[in-house]
């Protein structure tokens, strides 16, 4: 039996991508996609998300969330993945259209429906969650999982401390993380080992309209957008949680307790991650090291079942 996943994301390439290794893989199925501000806009990250489950011929239901953090001024990254949030991708406008209810309140619903049976996925801001944990904290029950792609434990990308989806709401990440639950962590320690290099690239040719229309397209305008070593390839970030899902044998992990500054003139949004336990009870699993190889042959089957029907 396939296991449930429920995507909170804020699309954006990298979502995209993400959305894309779930669709493609039998082991999961998605029950869900919530849209939050964030790389771009709400109205972008909703109707990103509409025209991605269409173009890859998802069924599914579509919910918009928050547009913006629980107390500051939202921040985006189109500087990162383009205005739109897809880079210079201009996908076909979507047919259907966003639930009539929030994404907090579908999150709350569909995790009671199916208690234990869904892994929470988010891959953006995590102000949904922290409204959904507001409303009805026992989500924190209800829920199979709750899988972050977000945080650090050694370096930031939208400041020097802090990783950008924990640092669009960090109030909302604190919230989260101090919830009594024991979210998985998938941050930039992880996620910058699974770099699109040419190599992979080269794994990808062949896939007919998904290589050309979206995925090439993506990648080019990402690794012109984000600073990387020559050779490296751009980091495919939220693929990584996602991956978590699939099979959690891909990705070590090791219990630590993170606690997210709210505070700090240059850490605000920083997750303060303590692996000794001094600082208080192991409260997350903090992903650490990636198998590369079996990473990327799940991400070419994946995309190869995504490409297929497209032709």
């Amino acid at each position: 039996m396939s296991k449930k996943i429920l995507i909170d994301c804020d699309p954006g390439i990298d979502d995209a991508l993400a959305i894309a290794l779930a669709h493609g893989s039998p082991e999961v199925e998605v029950v869900g996609l919530t849209s939050v501000g964030g790389n771009v806009g709400l109205e972008h990250t909703t109707g990103n998300a509409l025209c991605l489950s269409e173009f890859y011929g998802m069924d599914v239901p579509v919910a918009r969330g928050a547009d913006r953090p629980l107390l500051r001024a939202p921040r985006e990254a189109s500087d990162v993945h383009g205005p739109n949030g897809l880079g210079n991708v201009l996908l076909p406008a979507a047919a259907g259209k966003p639930l009539d209810r929030h994404a907090v309140e579908f999150i709350i619903d569909t995790l009671a429906a199916s208690p234990g049976e869904i892994s929470l996925t988010a891959v953006g801001p995590l102000t949904n969650i922290a409204l959904a944990l507001r409303k009805e904290p026992r989500i924190t029950q209800w829920a199979k999982e709750l899988v972050i792609m977000g945080g650090s434990y050694t370096r930031g990308n939208n400041t020097p401390a802090a990783e950008f989806n924990i640092a669009a709401d960090p109030e909302a990440a604190a919230a989260v993380f101090s919830a009594p639950w024991q979210p998985v962590m998938v941050g930039l320690d992880l996620t910058l080992q699974a770099r699109a290099t040419a190599a992979v690239r080269s794994r990808f040719a062949g896939l007919g309209r998904f290589e050309r229309e979206l995925l090439s397209p993506c990648l080019d305008f990402y690794g012109e957008a984000v600073q990387y070593r020559e050779g490296d390839g751009p980091p495919i970030h939220d693929a990584c949680a996602v991956a978590y899902v699939i099979d959690p044998g891909l990705i070590t992990t090791v219990t630590a307790r993170v606690d997210v500054e709210t505070h700090g003139r240059f850490t605000s949004g920083m997750t303060v991650t303590d692996f000794t336990g001094d600082s208080g009870p192991h409260n997350t699993l903090v992903a650490t090291g990636l198998r590369h190889e079996a990473f990327w042959d799940l991400l070419t089957d994946a995309y190869t079942r995504v490409a297929d029907p497209l032709g």
